[in-house]
């Protein structure tokens, strides 16, 4: 039976992480730990194969934020991550462990644009637009030495995650999808994750044993009108999608200031190469 750790409780990853293992509770026994505080320095870590890192600071407005904020933001998702790694690595004293950090697809950057689609690969360096990103880069830069042959670090760049409970720019499109009778049919394509997908992927990840920078992405691309078509039809909902004023969306995405800025969120194009599932 493989022992893992989910550092960080009552995330929503982490959550339903545990949720889906429930399915082979035969095969692994999963723990949770919260990482406020200092209780968990106490904790022997070296009884697990495998810690599940997710405590951090999710994405925030980063325009309406102080320093002392931007500190927090380093001090959880960089510092910590990196403090918990090598505890690990010490309580294990030599014997074999895995650890898995959930880094983001937004240490390349926000840019996204309705009129140019923007395809990360795995020769593409690393652009964080703001202290979000930054310091789930940085956290990246000071856990990949750590790595060694009997201990693995697994880093993934998850693109926008989704599915019930999910928040962030997830939560944007529920509000629209239950608000607006209509809705621009505009061809864009993004990279998602669905959070079921996720955990799968997490789980191979622990069934391999392996190590290195991961991109799990689902199958396809979504359209963001057929994303919210769907969730407008999963509450009850109709929605109807036009296109016939696809030329005027294209033209806001042009325009300089929040509303370009917003249309380009929006309808922008952001994607992996499909081949990046695998490590570098």
């Amino acid at each position: 039976m493989k022992r893992i750790l989910i550092t960080g409780a009552n995330s929503y990853i982490g959550t339903s992480f545990e949720k889906y293992m429930k399915h082979f509770e035969d095969e692994y026994q999963i723990d949770t730990i919260d990482m406020h505080g200092n209780l968990w320095e106490s904790k022997d870590f070296s009884v697990y194969d495998t810690l599940f890192h997710v405590a951090g600071i999710a994405h925030a407005d980063t325009s309406k934020v102080n320093e002392e904020t931007k500190s927090l933001y380093y001090k959880v998702n960089t510092d910590l991550a990196i403090k918990t790694a090598k505890k690990y690595k010490e309580d294990l004293d030599g014997k074999f462990g895995q650890f898995i950090y959930m880094s983001s697809i937004i240490i390349y950057g926000e840019e996204t644009n309705i009129n140019k689609k923007r395809v990360i690969t795995s020769a593409t360096t690393p652009t964080p637009s703001n202290f979000y990103g930054d310091s789930k880069l940085q956290a990246e830069i000071g856990l990949q030495p750590l790595s060694t042959s009997s201990f693995y670090i697994a880093i993934l760049r998850p693109p926008m995650i989704y599915g019930h409970g999910s928040k962030g720019n997830y939560q944007q499109l529920v509000k629209i999808a239950n608000k607006l009778p209509v809705f621009p049919d505009v061809k864009n394509e993004r990279s998602m994750l669905h959070i079921n997908n996720l955990s799968k992927f997490v789980k191979e990840r622990i069934d391999i044993q392996d190590s290195g920078i991961f991109f799990p992405q689902d199958d396809n691309y979504v359209r963001t009108s057929h994303m919210v078509k769907a969730i407008a039809e999963k509450n009850g909902k109709k929605i109807y999608l036009f296109s016939w004023m696809n030329w005027l969306v294209r033209l806001l995405g042009y325009i300089p200031g929040k509303v370009g800025r917003l249309t380009n969120k929006a309808f922008g194009n952001l994607v992996y190469e499909k081949r990046n599932r695998e490590n570098l």
